[in-house]
């Protein structure tokens, strides 16, 4: 029989465990969207090995299953001399996993930049970091915007992955209160639609930012 007063009961403990899911989702996109820049432009540079290495890069993390990833970090870290917090170990893996996926996303933008604007920005004098961060990347994020919110989905739901080696967020918490209390549908589906709501606002989010950039470009 469902039971609605587990429900009420484990909520605010979700909910708190739910805060640790946004910020460790979050904090993974952000340093992921760095590594992603970074290595899109070794991706598109002039440089044979930069090019190698960031293909290397990409391969590797889009081509290896993320909880793989998330195993080999927890258990050879501390073989290397590397002993850090699992979440640490957890998050500096979500960010090179979804850095990978970035670096496609922004690959795409990067190429759809008028190669005249560039060459403008060349003329007046600008840098090429200065190019890279105030024209080339503004402007990948604006084209490929839907792309990078499905990409934060992603890592939302990808997030739970981390439970498997002893972080507590979301899922974790789920696990430990449906063993305790024997009522795994309940928990499960409560979990579910706290997941439903994180994403649903992630979304939104992006739509109206979307919405904002076409504004400005209809001015």
């Amino acid at each position: 029989m469902f039971n609605t007063t587990i429900i009420i009961k484990s909520l605010p403990l979700l909910l708190e465990a739910s805060v640790w899911t946004v910020v460790y989702s979050l904090t993974s996109v952000a340093i992921g969207f760095c590594i992603g820049t970074l290595m899109c432009a070794a991706r598109l540079s002039t440089s044979p090995a930069a090019r190698r290495v960031s293909a290397f890069y990409v391969s590797f993390f889009r081509g290896v299953p993320l909880l793989v990833q998330l195993l080999i970090s927890y258990y050879c870290l501390p073989l290397v001399g590397i002993n850090v917090p699992s979440s640490v170990a957890a998050v500096g893996t979500l960010a090179l996993c979804t850095g990978a996926y970035i670096t496609e996303i922004l690959r795409g933008g990067f190429l759809g930049i008028p190669a005249g604007l560039i060459e403008a920005a060349r003329m007046v004098g600008l840098s090429r970091t200065q190019i890279l961060t105030r024209i080339e990347v503004p402007l990948a994020v604006r084209f490929t915007l839907p792309s990078l919110v499905n990409e934060t989905t992603m890592m939302v739901k990808a997030s739970s992955l981390i439970s498997v080696v002893g972080v507590l967020e979301l899922t974790r918490l789920a696990q430990n209160i449906a063993t305790s209390t024997f009522q795994p549908l309940e928990i499960y589906l409560t979990a579910g639609a706290i997941y439903f709501v994180i994403n649903g606002v992630i979304t939104l989010l992006g739509a109206l930012l979307e919405s904002r950039f076409q504004l400005e470009a209809a001015r």
